[in-house]
């Protein structure tokens, strides 16, 4: 899923007034040419979150490009604190891409963590994110998880994304989400009340609670199978394993409640992720099932999503449930002594 950029609108603050009073001053008070972009162009060209979910979630992508991607900024800026803490107290956390988020973002995934007695939060980002961002947004969420998760698709490339760097090192990138969020505000409270003003671009919402996202709107991008790819960059392996000793070395838990995935894509890089828990030393969850669908030639479909994540945790919920039954022995002695 590819990044957009935007040029940043100014918001003036608004009185509050009556809903659709509210309505009618916008619709009367806007140049017909920008009330044009706004609908083709700006949030209002995806479907609004409160119509399918209430408070529940938030848009993190508009597939607009006058909007884009809100989710990166909404976490290193503190804009979604509810996420933000839900992300912090999860006891297992999951990194990676919006491949990881669609992978996972199964009722499969709830009802395992449900079993378990355990939380969880998908922490993944849209412009196959990375440990360039995530890293230093981990030393501000300060999480609390004794498991960790990680999607390798990418992750330990050192190059920095352009929306993660645009938020990283801009000094309006800031001001940028913030208005992101005005908008998001202002669409939800419009379009609830009269949906026609609001499009079918393609979106995603995600989950306050657990992170997991879900799609909406028209998505131009055919499907297709995964498969393995063709070898990639296969001079940089030893320097991504490295990359990925450092950030494993930096999580404050045992490296065995540390485990390794890579979610299946028409072109998995599937040798780089076998090298990279080969040289580090970590496991590998890779499940193989046949016949699983992309649904926009990237990320799992709905019913592929709901086989893997199943064949996910038959692999790894032994060894997550094995972690917190050995920190509850741990706990368990150190009242005892």
């Amino acid at each position: 899923m590819s990044c957009l950029h935007w040029n940043p609108l100014v918001v003036p603050k608004l009185p509050k007034i009556r809903p659709g009073l509210y309505i009618l001053v916008l619709l009367l008070s806007i140049p017909v040419g920008y009330g044009g972009y706004l609908r083709t162009q700006g949030i209002f060209a995806c479907p609004a979150g409160d119509a399918y979910f209430g408070t529940s979630r938030y848009v993190g992508y508009c597939n607009a490009t006058g909007f884009g991607d809100y989710d990166h900024g909404a976490f290193w800026f503190g804009l979604e604190p509810a996420a933000a803490r839900f992300a912090a107290d999860a006891d297992v956390l999951f990194l990676g891409s919006s491949r990881m988020e669609f992978a996972l973002s199964t009722v499969e995934t709830d009802q395992w963590f449900s079993s378990a007695g355990l939380s969880h939060y998908l922490l993944g980002f849209t412009s196959t994110e990375n440990s360039t961002f995530v890293a230093p947004l981990l030393g501000k969420l300060k999480p609390r998880a004794k498991v960790y998760v990680i999607n390798v698709d990418q992750f330990f490339n050192g190059v920095e994304t352009d929306i993660g760097s645009e938020i990283l090192h801009d000094p309006e990138a800031e001001q940028n989400t913030k208005q992101k969020k005005v908008w998001q505000d202002l669409q939800r409270s419009v379009c609830r009340r009269v949906r026609a003003i609001c499009g079918h671009q393609f979106a995603y919402f995600r989950s306050i609670e657990h992170g997991h996202w879900v799609q909406r709107g028209v998505n131009p991008r055919p499907s297709a199978p995964t498969g393995d790819g063709p070898i990639e960059d296969q001079q940089h392996w030893n320097e991504y394993a490295a990359a990925a000793q450092q950030f494993i070395a930096s999580l404050p838990v045992d490296r065995a409640c540390v485990l390794l995935t890579i979610v299946p894509s028409p072109r998995t890089r599937m040798a780089e992720a076998k090298a990279i828990a080969s040289a580090t030393g970590i496991q590998l969850v890779n499940p193989q099932l046949p016949g699983l669908q992309t649904f926009d030639s990237s990320h799992l479909d709905g019913t592929s999503a709901q086989r893997w994540s199943t064949a996910f945790f038959e692999i790894a919920g032994p060894r997550i449930r094995h972690c917190f039954s050995q920190a509850g022995t741990a706990t368990a002695t150190g009242q005892s002594k």
